[in-house]
């Protein structure tokens, strides 16, 4: 589990094919890695990655076929968002994050107000369900409030606000309109409608 707190940064170097999928290689730079295992469960820009080797400032994850038809920014060369699996002392600083995709978002609204950035994001139709005005949303491993939500014709589009801090310590820097993003729902938001679902 994680929290959508970003701590570090990587630039992915390069992929090796394993299998169906790749071994990616992640130059972490200055991100301190001493409490890192192998074994250990890192968030990848909100995918939960096994780490399978570490070196001088590296790490190097598998990534199957299936997650690499899901997950957007795992190209060589993309900078992705990093953090490090919870530990029962942590602070929830976000929310619950499972680190498990549920669909590639498409930015329609990157703009700077000045004192903040608005983003906009359209995710498939069968997702809109989970997105709640004032709910929790992942979007590239961070965790956000979203701001509006509105059901359209070609899915479900949602606004966030992301502050300073953020764009700062994330890879929101490189993203404009027409760039994809990872997308998870909230946790809570997946089982009440599942329970729901079965009392209908």
């Amino acid at each position: 589990m994680f929290t959508g707190i970003i701590t570090g940064l990587g630039r992915i170097t390069a992929h090796q094919p394993i299998g169906d999928g790749q071994r990616i290689t992640v130059a972490c730079g200055d991100w301190p890695l001493d409490d890192i295992n192998i074994g250990d469960s890192i968030a990848h820009s909100g995918c939960c990655l096994t780490i399978v080797e570490k070196g001088a400032g590296v790490l190097r994850s598998d990534v199957s076929a299936h997650s690499l038809s899901i997950v957007a920014g795992l190209g060589v060369g993309a900078l992705v968002n990093l953090e490090k699996s919870l530990t029962l002392a942590d602070k929830l600083g976000g929310h619950l994050v499972g680190g498990h995709i549920d669909a590639a978002g498409l930015v329609t609204i990157w703009k700077n107000l000045a004192e903040s950035w608005l983003m906009e994001v359209e995710v498939p139709a069968h997702l809109g369900k989970f997105i709640a005005q004032k709910g929790s949303i992942t979007v590239n491993g961070v965790s956000l409030t979203v701001n509006a939500v509105e059901d359209v014709a070609t899915g479900t589009r949602f606004r966030v606000n992301v502050i300073p801090h953020t764009f700062r310590v994330t890879n929101f820097a490189e993203l404009a309109p027409g760039h994809r993003v990872n997308i998870e729902i909230d946790t809570i938001a997946r089982y009440v409608e599942r329970m729901t679902a079965a009392t209908r």
